[in-house]
């Protein structure tokens, strides 16, 4: 990574900023955009910090420029800005939050992908977009998430060709439980997630540092690596996910366990807004009458 210019989303914290520490001491140049305005200029003449929102195409587009100004045109983005929101059930979740998930962790992938892509075509260099093994794996109560994880994987998956043609690279990384305040908030903290958590078996449910997801995540970068999947207990699942979930899929159907946690975070919802209706019991209708 030796003066390789590389801009890294999401930074300020957790596995971003553990990531441009490690790329800082590999004597990368480091640019950093956060929503996290900077304060005092750095000391360190490898790094630049840039306040911008990764879901504001234009502020993409002029931080990648002033990166550009500052060290030169890009070699390396790592898209790493992601939110978590409170588990809810598709029924029950606040379509603003949905929206808001989907704007950070899909649509700001994207835009600092359009905003760099010139340069990394033209430098041969590397992108690598950051999912999560919540791309593949079926949970309730947490449908935003996933559904924007998996959007970066098959991104990925188009990019991958597509760079490959004009001598590029993209890869695509999957983190299991990273220990950030995000996990902690969600999993910790709050009464539901702490349920929903529960579900992972041992040794799924383990989680990493963010100084191993950082080191993981620089080596990807390093060997150009498609796919690096963290830990590497979740390897076998990520490899076998077309024959596991179907079964996982109707296990957690099944579950009464899992009914009750739905219909609780359900009824909790009715509670903080009537307009909600609240989760009842009932027999499925046949649609075939």
């Amino acid at each position: 990574m030796g003066n390789k210019r590389c801009i890294v989303t999401g930074g300020a914290h957790g596995i971003g900023a553990a990531t441009v520490d490690l790329l800082l001491r590999r004597g990368a140049y480091v640019t950093v955009i956060d929503l996290e305005k900077p304060g005092t200029r750095s000391s360190n003449d490898r790094l630049l910090r840039l306040y911008g929102d990764v879901t504001d195409h234009d502020a993409m587009e002029r931080c990648v420029q002033e990166s550009a100004l500052h060290f030169g045109a890009v070699d390396v983005v790592i898209a790493n800005a992601g939110i978590t929101p409170p588990p809810a059930t598709v029924r029950t979740a606040d379509i603003a939050d949905f929206d808001k998930v989907l704007a950070v962790n899909f649509g700001g992938v994207l835009n600092v992908v359009r905003a760099a892509i010139d340069d990394i075509v033209d430098s041969g260099g590397h992108i690598q977009l950051v999912s999560s093994c919540a791309a593949f794996t079926p949970g309730p109560a947490g449908s935003p998430y996933m559904v924007s994880k998996a959007a970066v994987e098959q991104l990925g998956r188009s990019l991958r060709i597509e760079l490959a043609a004009v001598g590029a690279t993209c890869g695509i990384q999957y983190f299991g439980i990273v220990d950030t305040r995000l996990a902690t908030d969600t999993l910790d903290y709050n009464e539901f997630g702490r349920r929903i958590g529960q579900l992972l078996p041992w040794p799924l449910n383990r989680r990493m540092t963010v100084d191993d997801a950082a080191h993981s995540l620089v080596r990807a970068v390093g060997r150009r690596a498609p796919v690096t999947v963290s830990p590497a207990l979740w390897r076998p699942y990520y490899h076998l996910r077309g024959l596991i979930n179907p079964l996982l899929e109707r296990r957690l159907s099944r579950s009464d366990s899992v009914h009750t946690l739905l219909r609780d975070i359900e009824n909790h919802a009715f509670d903080r807004r009537p307009a909600v209706r609240a989760a009842s019991v009932r027999p499925l209708p046949r649609l075939d009458d």
